[in-house]
């Protein structure tokens, strides 16, 4: 918080915080939140990283993240502390040059403050930043009695656990710390403390707590009686921090209110709402003293809800229905009859009262009008439930604290007369009562229920749940009454905003809880409909959306119960438990609607492309693992097994992750077999499976692909996408063919009867499939490469072989590669799939591995693969393997101050001897220079003029030098340049030796930090960069410490997720 040289009386008393700039003692410090949470502070013109040189003539510099907003300039430990170190009023300062080399001063009338950018450029926009900030501005050499910074209160209080005293000064909403009375005269300070976010509380005799959400300062005053005035002036400061001046301002504006009503005191910050006249602070302690039924107090700028669209909103809603003393209470607060409803038809309380007839309201509105007219208003946007109204007979059952498991008897229900009117649910106990049993304000409810048919001993039955977490249970044998009912309460309670749920056959409809996108710091309300598998959400502030439970990535209960985190398409969304018994009925409902709802392909848990996951699963773990294994499909799985997987996937497909190790091929194949074998109306379904069979007949070629593509089309969505992904697959196994022999009649044979379920007596439902298979790029229109590229997904995917850690034939892993996939994800795949646990300091990457070249490169993790397999020749390959040198390079980088190196590296071009090929020349000693915009190699040191000049963004750099070039080391890299230009593509690659292997590790984190940076460096299973549209999301897997780990890691560098 001092300047550097003076920091050691901050340290002497043993309580140095390094994480914090005030240098608080242990004990005294709070969590800090994340940036987002900070409190809010004067708009920042400029912010970065600069070397600051401290005072008095010392000779080093110390890194500080500096802030620049119009008052001061602060700078402080890190980017993340939220009290400064120090602070330099703008008004002080007279001057700001630049002086030698990326430095600047910035220069008032005691003090020079030297700064250091990291390049030229930087430099020069922050001293043009100051220089804006500044001009027009008449120094100050001393503070004034006209400054800006006017105190309520000033002098010295002790910091516990110091030796020294520090000035404070209490100005405004803010509270500011100075060394001493000196430095407070001259602008130089130490921070400066928000008042919005603090709250003051006396402890011991001459002490007291100003505590905020990121420290706690423990002051002690020189007596109880100034530490009296103390507290009362931070209070004050409180105070005025959490005002608000907009109502006061408006009410000001009218002459006659800009004096106290008692005494004329210019501009009065409170009033008498009953009363209509405005008073001072002194007048209204008077008030209070005749009592709330005389003079109603309240303050302009506290109580700002008093004077805001709020009551107008609650007068609107409230003349609608009976309760008249309510409208009473909302008058007496300060609404305004006269207010505008923003409603075309009813424009006043007093015509929306006479249109809902209640003539009471009207009354009394009427009696409280004045004489101002409403004339045009902006409107005033509220969300007011339709008045209902019903009755007629239904059965109850006894309130519940919990949720209703067993079936309820006809025994066990009451008759009662029901009545929904001005928004209140009642029941009697006959219609011929007046008074009735119970009743139920619409306000309250917080979800509706309708249960299927005889679930319980009345036919229709429908379940309320309210705020104070009970459940009622209502019942009758009429399903129109019953359809009517559940219509009218659900009109009741669910706002205009979320009104198109209202014409959806839904199942439940209620109100949740939900966080989404980066926002999850906040919830909001939303309002949910389940339909089906289809859950209906209108949240606040946006249009309505449906979520497809059965096609989520993800569902899951997370943190004890409380979170339900549904994952679609890259979307997170988490529905929170604000009451306990009817999030647990939504949680299970849900579960329920996102489960396989059937024995049709469309009733299956799908995957984004509309593939069942039971299929998807299946056929990736087989491509993966068990295109090599002989007699795939062919042979048995073991029966209980199977049985078992097919019960796992049919309870939730979703759950079930297929692991080499834990499950066998053949157990796998059989369970897909058994899957087509089992599924009702077919692949090919029971209406045009005939005709596929009659297809397999026709002898000209190209008319029974043309019949192939024509039925293929006449297919239902889910079954193309499925029957695509399963011919797909097969070509693939086909092509495997001298491995695994199941050549294209075999697989036939297996499948025909498989797929059209029959008993396989003849030839004719294999010969279906085999055309199928045989003439798949054409029916399909699949266009295939060299590497038979396949086409399951829009851009087709890679079967590619990786190895793990070594190049050997037990180390192959084959995998699918989409067209999107990052080496972090296939990094994960195989991991995943070897069930290999990453621990802590292991940094596992995708290697590029040329084996000609003897070179090899880790990809970064954002990088995608296919261009690579595009790229490759056949003699190289990817390995999936540590990376043991990244946490020195790491360490090396934290512990540089600037991006750039430089120093002596061999170096060799590659040249050819015209007409043999063979590359010529030697290594030859160069300097190089290497920044973040290009790599310079000069002849020696002294050079003034580089040799050579490289953009950086063209270099790929690589490990390793071939042998045969004899290099005059073994710790070498080889470069490859790659020019950009279209007209002229341009490939030049050259070689270059260390001395050392760590001088060899230096240069190349040097390299990899200026392009792409090394924050991402360790495997996680968080896919990055997922998004929805144009707003990013957190795709989340695992347990559920890797849940928060991930938000945590992505609210603060969404890019850096790994």
């Amino acid at each position: 918080m001092l300047d550097d040289d003076e920091s050691t009386q901050w340290q002497d008393g043993g309580i140095s915080n390094q994480q914090g700039s005030v240098y608080l003692p242990s004990s005294g410090k709070l969590s800090i939140p994340t940036k987002e949470d900070s409190s809010p502070l004067t708009a920042v013109i400029k912010m970065g990283w600069l070397d600051k040189n401290p005072p008095q003539g010392a000779l080093y510099y110390q890194r500080r993240w500096v802030k620049l907003d119009v008052d001061y300039l602060r700078y402080f430990d890190n980017d993340k502390d939220v009290y400064s170190k120090g602070i330099i009023s703008t008004a002080f300062i007279t001057n700001v040059t630049s002086v030698g080399e990326l430095k600047f001063e910035v220069v008032t009338n005691n003090r020079t403050f030297i700064f250091r950018a990291e390049s030229e450029v930087e430099r020069n926009d922050w001293v043009t930043v100051l220089q804006d900030c500044t001009r027009g501005r008449r120094p100050r050499s001393t503070i004034s009695p006209s400054s800006p910074l006017t105190p309520e209160y000033q002098g010295n209080l002790e910091l516990r656990g110091l030796r020294s005293k520090l000035y404070t000064v209490v100005a405004s909403d803010k509270v500011y710390l100075y060394k001493n009375i000196e430095d407070y005269r001259i602008g130089v300070g130490i921070t400066s403390i928000e008042m919005n976010v603090g709250n003051v509380k006396e402890t011991d005799r001459r002490c007291f707590d100003l505590t905020t959400p990121y420290r706690i300062f423990s002051f002690i005053a020189e007596s109880e009686q100034l530490r009296e005035q103390w507290v009362d002036a931070m209070r004050d400061a409180i105070g005025e921090a959490l005002s608000n001046r907009e109502v006061a301002e408006r009410i000001w504006v009218e002459p006659s209110n800009s004096l106290c009503a008692d005494c004329g005191a210019v501009k009065p910050e409170w009033a008498a709402i009953n009363l209509c006249v405005v008073v001072c602070k002194r007048c209204a302690g008077e008030h209070r003293g005749l009592g709330p039924s005389i003079s109603k107090v309240r303050s302009l700028k506290m109580d700002r809800k008093v004077w805001t669209e709020e009551l107008i909103q609650a007068l609107c809603i409230n003349v609608q229905c009976s309760d008249v003393l309510e409208t009473l209470s909302l008058i007496f607060c300060g609404a305004d009859v006269n207010c505008s409803t923003g409603m075309a038809s009813w424009p006043s309380p007093l015509s929306l009262a006479n249109a809902h007839s209640q003539p009471l309201q009207a009354e009394l509105i009427s009696h409280n009008l004045n004489t101002e007219v409403v004339g045009d208003m902006d409107p005033v946007h509220y969300s007011a439930p339709t008045c209902v109204s019903h009755n007629g007979f239904l059965f109850k059952t006894a309130s519940m604290a919990r949720a209703i498991t067993e079936r309820k008897a006809r025994e066990e229900f009451s008759r009662r007369w029901c009545t929904l009117n001005d928004g209140t649910f009642s029941y009697y106990e006959s219609d011929k009562n007046s008074n009735p049993n119970g009743a139920l304000k619409a306000s309250e409810i917080v979800c509706l229920a309708v249960e299927p048919p005889e679930k319980h001993g009345y036919d229709h039955t429908f379940e309320l749940y309210i705020e104070s977490e009970r459940l009622y249970l209502f019942g009758t044998d009429d399903p129109d009454s019953h359809k009517e009912w559940v219509k009218s309460i659900a009109k009741s309670f669910i706002p205009a905003t979320a009104e198109p749920l209202l014409r959806l056959g839904f199942e439940r409809i209620g109100r949740l809880k939900c966080k989404d996108g980066l926002n999850l710091q906040t919830s909001k309300v939303g309002w949910f409909a389940l339909v089906g598998s289809t859950l209906h959400a209108y949240l606040a502030d946006s249009q309505g959306e449906e979520i497809h439970l059965r096609k989520l990535n993800e569902l899951s209960i997370q943190q004890d119960n409380e979170v339900l985190v549904l994952v679609e398409r890259g979307r997170t969304l988490y529905i929170e438990g604000e009451r306990k018994l009817d999030f647990a009925d939504w949680c299970t409902a849900i579960q329920a609607a996102a489960g396989s709802g059937g024995d049709t392909l469309s009733q299956q848990q799908l995957t984004e492309t509309d593939i069942p996951v039971i299929v998807h699963s299946c056929i990736g773990y087989i491509t993966q693992c068990g295109l090599t294994s002989e007699g795939i499909y062919r042979k048995s799985g073991v029966n209980s097994r199977v049985a078992a997987l097919c019960e796992r996937f049919r309870r939730d497909a979703r759950s079930l992750r297929l692991r080499e190790g834990e499950h066998q091929v053949d157990d796998v194949s059989n369970t897909l077999k058994r899957f087509f074998r089992e599924l009702e109306e077919g692949l090919f379904t029971s209406e045009d499976s005939s005709t596929w069979l009659g297809a397999a007949a026709i002898q000209d070629e190209s008319m029974k692909i043309s019949q192939y593509q024509l039925l293929f089309n006449k297919l239902p969505h889910v079954n193309k996408a499925t029957l695509q992904a399963l011919i797909n697959h097969l070509y693939c196994v086909q092509r495997f063919s001298e491995l695994n022999q199941m050549n294209l009649h075999n697989l036939a044979i297996v499948f025909g009867p498989t797929l059209f379920q029959t008993d396989g007596k003849d030839y004719t439902a294999g010969r279906a499939i085999e055309d199928l298979i045989q003439h798949y790029t054409s029916i399909f229109e699949v266009r295939l490469t060299a590497q038979w590229q396949t086409g399951t997904e829009p851009g087709g995917h890679f079967i590619c072989t990786v190895y793990l850690e070594e190049k050997k034939d037990t180390a192959e892993q084959h995998v699918k590669i989409p067209g999107s996939m990052t080496a972090a994800e296939l990094v994960c795949e195989v991991l995943d799939r070897r069930n290999i646990m990453v621990k802590e300091k292991e940094y596992w990457s995708c290697w590029e591995i040329s084996d000609k070249e003897e070179m090899e490169r880790p990809l970064h993790y954002q990088e995608r693969v296919l261009p690579i397999l595009h790229s490759f020749g056949t003699d190289s390959h990817l390995l999936i393997k540590k990376h043991v040198a990244m946490d020195a390079m790491i360490v090396y980088l934290a512990s540089k101050v600037d991006a750039s190196k430089h120093g002596m590296m061999k170096f060799r071009e590659e040249r050819s001897i015209l007409g043999l090929g063979l590359s010529s020349g030697s290594f030859h000693d160069r300097y190089f220079i290497l920044n973040s915009n290009s790599l310079r190699m000069y002849k020696e040191v002294r050079s003034n003029r580089p040799e050579r000049d490289w953009p950086v963004k063209n270099l790929k750099v690589y490990l390793g030098v071939k042998k045969k070039l004899r290099p005059p080391t073994c710790w070498g890299l080889t470069v490859v340049y790659e020019s950009k230009k279209q007209e002229k593509p341009e490939r030049q690659q050259w070689y270059l030796c260390c001395d050392t292997q760590s001088e060899m590790r230096e240069w190349y984190a040097t390299f990899l930090s200026i392009q792409d940076g090394l924050q991402q460096t360790r495997v996680s299973r968080v896919l990055p960069d997922a998004r929805h549209g144009n707003v990013s999301l957190i795709p989340l897997r695992g347990s559920e410490n890797e849940m928060r780990n991930s938000v945590a890691a992505f609210s603060q560098d969404p890019l850096a997720v790994s």
